[in-house]
C-alpha cells in the first residue's frame, strides 16, 4: 500500500532523515521505531505532506504523492494522528468521533441548511458509525462526557476513535501508548491487532513502548539518526546488534 524510497529530510544544513526506505503492505502492522530525535515523526510528516521531503518518492497504491498536501493525502485513505493529543476537549467523546467523518458527508451549504432524505439518511449512517467507534475503543460508557473530562489513555483511544471517522485504508499512529501505563499499553496493542483487516487495511506505527512494539507489529523498521539501521520481523530486529547498540549504547572495551 506504502512505498517510501530513499526518504532524504533536511531543514538547513542539518539532515534530520536521510535515505529511509520502506514498504507497508495490506493486512500488515509495521512498526518504525529509534531512539528519542531519529527522525520518525520527520519521517511522517514527509510521508502525509505535512513538509515535503528534500528528496526521495513515497507512492500510496501506486500512485506517486511525494510532496502532495496533507488534505489531499488524506483524502486518499492516508490518514494520521500525532504525538500530542489533539481533541476539542469542549465537545463531548460521541461529538469529537462524529466530527472526525467530515470526509464522508459533506454537502453543500444549501442541502446543509435545507436537508433533504439523502443528508438526513447519510448524518443518520454517520451517527451510527461514530457510536460505534466510541463503543468499539472501549469509551462506551463515556460517550456523553466531554472530551476534557477523559484521563489520558482514554485520551489516546478517543483520538484513535476520531481518526478511524476518517474512514482510513492506512492509518499512521504517532506514539499512541505515551502516556498509558501497562494494562491500558496491552488492551491497546489488542485493540489495534484486532483492527487491522477488519476496520483498516494496514497500520504503520511510530512507538517507544517496545513491549508493545514486539508484540503486535508484523515488521520492524529501525532508525537511527535519521538513517536506516534495521528492517525485519520483531524476532530479527531484537537479535539485531546495531539495534541493541543504538537502544542501550556500545559495550565499552577495556582497555
Amino acid at each position: 500500500m506504502l512505498h517510501a524510497r530513499n526518504i532524504h529530510k533536511r531543514f538547513g544544513g542539518i539532515t534530520a532523515v536521510a535515505d529511509v526506505s520502506f514498504d507497508v503492505m495490506p493486512g500488515e502492522l509495521v512498526s518504525l521505531i529509534g531512539p528519542n530525535g531519529a527522525g520518525k515523526t520527520t519521517c511522517f510528516n514527509a510521508i502525509t505532506g505535512f513538509t515535503r521531503p528534500t528528496s526521495g518518492r513515497v507512492e500510496f497504491e501506486g500512485v506517486d504523492i511525494t510532496g502532495h498536501d496533507a488534505p489531499s493525502i488524506a483524502g486518499r485513505g492516508l490518514v494520521r494522528t500525532f504525538q500530542k493529543t489533539n481533541v476539542l476537549g469542549a465537545l463531548s467523546v460521541f461529538d469529537n468521533v462524529l466530527a472526525g467523518h467530515y470526509r464522508q458527508g459533506r454537502a453543500s451549504l444549501l442541502r446543509t441548511l435545507l436537508p433533504g432524505a439523502a443528508v438526513r439518511r447519510t448524518e443518520a449512517r454517520l451517527r451510527e458509525s461514530a457510536a460505534e467507534l466510541v463503543e468499539l475503543v472501549g469509551l462506551g460508557a463515556r460517550m456523553q462526557d466531554e472530551a476534557a473530562s477523559l484521563s489520558c489513555g482514554e485520551l489516546r483511544l478517543l483520538e484513535i476513535a476520531v481518526a478511524f471517522g476518517a474512514g482510513p485504508k492506512l492509518l499512521m499512529l504517532d506514539e499512541p501508548a505515551a502516556g498509558l501505563n501497562t494494562a491500558e499499553a496491552v488492551r491497546l496493542g489488542e485493540l489495534l491487532r484486532g483492527l487491522v483487516g477488519a476496520r483498516v487495511q494496514a497500520l504503520l506505527l511510530v512507538e517507544h513502548n517496545m513491549a508493545l512494539v514486539m508484540a503486535v507489529s508484523d515488521r520492524v523498521v529501525v532508525i537511527n539518526f535519521g538513517q536506516m539501521l534495521a528492517s525485519g520481523t520483531p524476532d530479527e530486529v531484537r537479535r539485531d546488534q546495531g539495534v541493541v547498540e543504538a537502544y542501550l549504547g556500545a559495550p565499552v572495551v577495556a582497555q
